[in-house]
């Protein structure tokens, strides 16, 4: 027995540290508050985590990051020191990574964050959610949404505008070209500029509109008795949670049906069950995962391949699922396409896409306006936007239905994590190769520079290789293993 233990401990000595690296938007990481154009390692160098070492990242929201610590502890840092609410919803952590508070002993496992929103999940299977308030199911928090309607209706404008990006006129569906390109680019400034000063404006405004619209406390989510979640994902404004029986439940902001509800529901303020899968008399070990809502989903889904989900990813105002079946369903705002369902109308509940039911997806990610998913064969397909480059097709036309990505930099690659900023990508493969391809603005593409691509370009680091990469709206984080 000690000498099992021996050899235990020394297979234990022999595990290759784990490293995080950063790039992009993060104002608050560098003393120099500028954005990092390449990637620059992250360093446990607070006294509280003293011992304690990476394990997962999480990528974080609009200009902070995060990541979950080997003792499993939720770990946040970058955000700028001006008392923003995604400040707030950070942990007020800038330069030094620090251990979020989140009230529970339990370790965290999983971890997900939107716009200025967060929700993290235990070993236990317990949620706890707090940032913008929409975002955090409880009864107290919904009661504090009974305030004047003028503030509400102000409010909700100001944040649909700041979250969203949206980058096209009202009554288009698609854009293409260089002059709409360059429309587009401006609009999404100007938004950016929007979203800088609304903020201040809404709490100048109202003296208690921090108070009305914005939690700093995470609050438990409660999903009924019984109910264990394994994994979260968090959109601009909506949040999924996926339970280990393969349920989906929803809440928060759903106007383009990205609750798949079935209707434009502005907002549910508890977890919903949302119908992805048709009941199946002849399953054993997992129960149905179509159930209806009181707030009215009172539609069947249509019969998919499998019978539970088993991955989650939000957009902006989209969402996916992918069932144990390999089927790939998305719903919710289909403006440029992103639901991938050959048009650009919205999907107000969950819809399989069509066009791959001839392979088993893997994986999906979701951007602002685009969507990425792996098959089982490692080929990755991009639908949706694609105004910056995000799809990595070598253009910057939208595309309507998932489309393979034939870049050459990927021959004989098997595609295996990715990920979506709000419009960059980043796709890791099995040979350890890191590839990242849209906006660069902020350098989150880590190539050395801010200029976009519209095709995927290899980042290389040198003395580590990659594990997973997760991107935030504006910047990217990698976990790597060290070169012993």
């Amino acid at each position: 027995m000690n000498g099992n233990e021996a050899t235990e401990d020394e297979k234990m000595d022999k595990l290759p540290e784990k490293l995080v690296y950063m790039w992009g938007y993060l104002p608050g990481a560098l003393p120099e508050k500028a954005p990092m154009l390449s990637p620059v390692p992250v360093r446990l160098s607070d006294p509280i985590l003293a011992g304690d070492s990476w394990k997962d990242v999480c990528g974080g929201g609009c200009g902070f990051a995060a990541a979950i610590s080997e003792n499993g502890k939720l770990i946040t840092w970058g955000s700028a020191d001006d008392e923003s609410q995604i400040y707030l919803t950070s942990g007020k952590h800038g330069e030094i990574p620090e251990p979020f508070p989140v009230p529970t002993e339990a370790s965290v496992v999983k971890a997900a964050a939107g716009w200025a929103h967060c929700v993290s999940v235990t070993e236990q299977g317990e949620v706890y959610a707090w940032g913008w308030k929409e975002c955090v199911p409880s009864g107290k928090i919904v009661g504090d949404f009974l305030i004047s309607r003028s503030i509400q209706k102000d409010a909700a404008g100001k944040q649909s505008s700041s979250v969203t990006e949206q980058g096209s006129p009202q009554g288009s569906n698609t854009s293409s070209g260089s002059d709409s390109q360059l429309d587009n680019k401006k609009v999404g400034e100007e938004t950016v500029k929007r979203r800088k000063i609304s903020p201040a404006r809404l709490e100048s405004d109202s003296p208690s509109s921090g108070d009305e619209f914005f939690t700093v406390s995470p609050s438990l989510v409660s999903f009924g008795h019984g109910v264990k979640i394994t994994t979260v994902a968090a959109g601009g404004r909506h949040t999924l949670a996926l339970s280990d029986v393969g349920q989906v439940w929803g809440w928060g902001y759903g106007g383009e049906g990205q609750l798949g509800l079935g209707s434009r529901v502005k907002m549910v303020s508890s977890p919903h069950l949302i119908p992805c899968i048709e009941p199946s008399t002849s399953q054993k070990d997992k129960p149905s995962v179509i159930h209806q809502g009181s707030m009215g989903a009172t539609t069947q889904a249509s019969k998919v391949p499998g019978t539970y989900v088993k991955e989650i990813a939000c957009g902006g105002r989209h969402s996916a699922v992918i069932t144990d079946g390999g089927a790939l369903l998305t719903f919710g705002w289909g403006l440029y396409g992103q639901c991938g369902q050959g048009s650009t109308a919205d999907q107000l509940r969950p819809t399989c896409v069509s066009s791959l039911l001839g392979t088993r997806v893997e994986k999906a990610a979701a951007g602002l306006w685009h969507t990425l998913c792996v098959t089982v064969e490692g080929h990755l397909y991009s639908f949706g936007g694609n105004q910056f480059g995000q799809l990595g097709t070598g253009s910057d036309h939208l595309e309507a239905s998932p489309r393979l990505l034939d870049a050459s930099c990927l021959d004989n690659k098997h595609s295996i994590i990715i990920s979506c900023g709000a419009r960059h990508s980043a796709v890791l493969t099995d040979d350890g190769r890191f590839f990242t391809w849209g906006w660069n603005k902020y350098g989150q593409l880590g190539l050395g520079d801010s200029v976009d691509r519209n095709i995927p370009c290899q980042v290389s680091i040198g003395d580590c290789r990659p594990r997973n990469v997760a991107c935030g709206w504006w910047h990217t984080l990698l976990l790597a293993d060290k070169h012993v």
